[in-house]
Formats: structure tokens, C-alpha cells, sequence
């Protein structure tokens, strides 16, 4: 039974998100419509209004170690899996969520960053790499959209995520060496991330000028 069947091997490895192969949903593309009323864009709005709810009880516990906080952290986490699932089952993609989702991502590493810092939960060296990883990555999509180009998020970036989460959810559950080596390996990823990301913005935009420059020339 080939990817034409309802329940092909393509098709599921597409629906849970392993299989990115292809376009960008058209919903989701530059100059569409946001859409911002979308059961995928309901998940991000909680989770959005989850990240102030574990920061409160992060730092109401008595040295970051809370399973409360951790438990948030890790509905947070896992609402960014939650609403891709939705939205490739519901089809309801969105310019909205294709921008909000990435911003929320950053926001959650940010929020779990702040409290492993603050309570000395991993090694502020790592902290600091991963907070310059995000501030980085969150300037170069500013940029790119500044410049009228959308920069997918790469391989590197997609698995980097895990780990990096994995290190700060376990760091308020466990004093092991095994979220500081979680961390550095989601830092190591991130960066190479950072740096493809950064390659292809380049890329597109000086293609992109290079296009608009040949369409100058040809009028004149």
C-alpha cells in the first residue's frame, strides 16, 4: 500500500511531523491572511499564557527544583508538537501560527533559561551561549522578514530543540551531569542551525535583489 492510501506510511510520517519534505503550507506564506481564529492558534495562545504561569511558580519554589514548574514547562514545551498535529489534521494552518509559533518557542527556552540561571540549575556559561543562540536566531528572523524573505527553520534547528528542552526540564527535576550534556549538545546543534539560517537569508535576499535589480534594468 503506497502514500496514496489513507493510512500510508508517507502520509503518517507527514501527519506526526517526521516528514517536512515539501512546501510550506500556502496558508502560511508570506502576504496571507493570519487567521487567528484556528483551533492551532487557541494552543498557542495558552501556551503563551502558560509561560508567566511557570515563572510564578518557578520562583515561588525554594530553589527551582519544583515538579509544579516543571510539569508547566513541559505542557509548554509540548503544545508546540500538539498544534503542528492539529493543524496538519484540521488543516488549519495560518500565516498567524507560522509566525507565533516560533516567537512562543523562544519565549519557552528564554522562560526556562531565566530560572536554571537564576538558581544556578546549569552552568551559566551554557545559559549564556544558548541565550545568545536565541537572541541570534530571533534578530535573523526579523531581518529576514524585514527583507520580505521567510527562512525555514533547518534539520539542525528542528533537533536541537530537544535536547535543549530535555536539559532545562530535567535540570528543575534532577542534580545530574546529564542536563548540562544535554544542553551543550542542543548549544552545539543551535549554533550550526544559527549559522545555516543565517546562509540561506543571505542566499535568498541577495537572489531577491538580484531579481528586483534585473526587473529595473529591463524596464528602463
Amino acid at each position: 500500500m503506497g502514500d496514496s492510501a489513507p493510512f500510508g506510511k508517507g502520509r503518517i510520517r507527514r501527519l506526526f511531523g517526521l516528514d517536512r519534505s515539501g512546501a510550506e503550507p500556502a496558508p502560511t506564506r508570506a502576504g496571507q491572511p493570519l487567521r487567528p481564529f484556528t483551533i492551532p492558534n487557541l494552543i498557542g495562545y495558552l501556551r503563551l499564557l502558560g509561560i508567566p504561569l511557570f515563572l510564578y511558580v518557578a520562583f515561588s519554589s525554594d530553589d527551582g527544583r519544583d515538579f509544579t514548574a516543571a510539569f508547566l514547562f513541559f505542557l509548554i514545551s509540548g503544545g508546540d508538537y500538539v498544534d503542528g498535529f492539529l493543524a496538519r489534521v484540521t488543516g488549519q494552518y495560518s500565516r498567524l501560527g507560522a509566525l507565533m509559533d516560533p516567537v512562543i518557542d523562544r519565549l519557552t527556552i528564554l522562560s526556562g533559561l531565566v530560572v536554571c540561571w537564576h538558581f544556578e540549575l546549569l552552568p551559566r556559561w551554557l545559559l549564556l551561549l544558548l541565550l545568545l543562540r536565541e537572541v541570534a536566531t530571533l534578530l535573523l528572523a526579523r531581518w529576514g522578514l524585514s527583507k520580505g524573505v521567510d527562512i525555514e527553520v533547518n534539520w539542525f534547528g528542528r533537533v536541537a530543540v530537544f535536547p535543549v528542552m530535555a536539559s532545562l526540564l530535567l535540570a528543575m527535576l534532577w542534580d545530574s551531569w546529564v542536563p548540562a550534556a544535554l544542553l551543550a549538545l542542543g548549544v552545539v546543534l543551535g549554533i550550526i542551525a544559527t549559522y545555516l539560517y543565517a546562509r540561506v537569508g543571505r542566499d535568498r535576499i541577495q537572489a531577491l535583489e538580484a531579481t528586483a535589480s534585473a526587473g529595473d534594468s529591463t524596464q528602463q
